[in-house]
């Protein structure tokens, strides 16, 4: 069996213990002609000791894309990554827009490229994890080849970052992401995860005020792995060249207030706890677009995957955590 080398850029982030916990336990398997070696990256340190334990074989490096140190140990101590999966970024949107440039040197992966095309071989596939906030939100169910306007400065950066890409990678796979939600990973992320939030919320018996009138298609998170894992499959079974844009949102278009009622009707909260206001009614210190739910027809026919209902998604994640 060939071995074939993963790199999961950003590994100790909440996409990315995910995806550690799901290619480490597809090493090896009868449906393929090959072995995975799963490397990660990380900037915060220390490194969480949970993941060490939980993944001894997997080689960890420190890197700063800032400055692009550590990429070099990287050739040196694990080699050309055959699949990289970039899930490395500055996601709140308001921290962008208080450090633009630290969001831009972050959000768009140039040193990491460069790093890729010092290699003499073609054959590593770049998959980048991308945002609904590119589209303006002024409409419903965006299609991929609808013009990217971003709003702002996270958005902005995540297109420059999918321009870079396409123009100097020969291949690439840009997944455009909704909201991703799921169970806590195996070293708890510091930040709040939106199911856990409302449910720890509503159980308090506190009046929460919800928008109803920004959209989005949040996302299971293991339909997120499945989608990164089908690709990686394709790409180390085919080897064909690989340029692909595409949405990856669940199958519901839903509002705050829809994703709220969900959790609550699951758990059994109060609804009436539950107060739809409008976004425009709180300065949040950046502008946010109002409908950005996509189309993910292309996503579904390109790999014959189907995510699950926002509804079954929260049972999912609620029914994981409680084990």
């Amino acid at each position: 069996m060939s071995k074939k080398k993963i790199l999961i850029v950003g590994g100790t982030g909440y996409l990315g213990q995910h995806l550690l916990q799901s290619y480490n336990a597809n090493q090896t398997s009868q449906s393929h002609s090959y072995d995975l070696t799963v490397a990660f990256t990380y900037h915060s340190t220390p490194l969480p000791q949970p993941l060490l334990d939980a993944f001894p074989d997997s080689q960890s490096f420190h890197v700063d894309f800032k400055s692009a140190i550590g990429f070099e140990s990287i050739s040196n101590a694990f080699g050309q990554p055959d699949v990289v999966v970039n899930c490395a970024a500055i996601s709140v949107p308001r921290a962008c827009e208080i450090d633009p440039a630290s969001a831009h040197a972050i959000n768009v992966p140039s040193s990491l490229v460069k790093w890729l095309q010092s290699f003499q071989q073609n054959s590593t596939l770049l998959i980048h994890l991308s945002t609904d906030q590119v589209y303006e939100g002024e409409k419903s169910f965006y299609k991929e080849e609808d013009i990217a306007i971003p709003l702002n400065v996270y958005g902005k950066t995540k297109v420059a970052a999918e321009k870079f890409i396409s123009e100097n990678c020969p291949n690439f796979v840009i997944l455009r992401s909704s909201i991703i939600y799921g169970p806590q990973t195996l070293s708890p992320v510091p930040k709040s995860l939106p199911i856990q939030w409302i449910d720890g919320a509503l159980s308090k018996r506190e009046t929460l005020e919800f928008f109803h009138d920004e959209f989005r298609c949040p996302i299971y998170v293991k339909d997120l792995v499945t989608v990164i894992l089908a690709l990686t499959n394709q790409w180390l079974s085919e080897g064909k060249k690989m340029q692909l844009l595409l949405n990856v949102g669940g199958s519901d278009r839903v509002s705050r207030v829809q994703m709220a009622e969900a959790v609550a009707q699951f758990r059994g909260h109060d609804t009436s706890l539950i107060k739809p206001v409008s976004a425009s009614s709180v300065d949040r210190g950046v502008k946010s677009p109002a409908d950005i739910s996509m189309d993910i027809t292309r996503l579904v026919q390109t790999l014959n995957i189907n995510p699950v209902s926002f509804k079954d998604g929260v049972k999912l994640t609620l029914t994981t955590e409680a084990k």
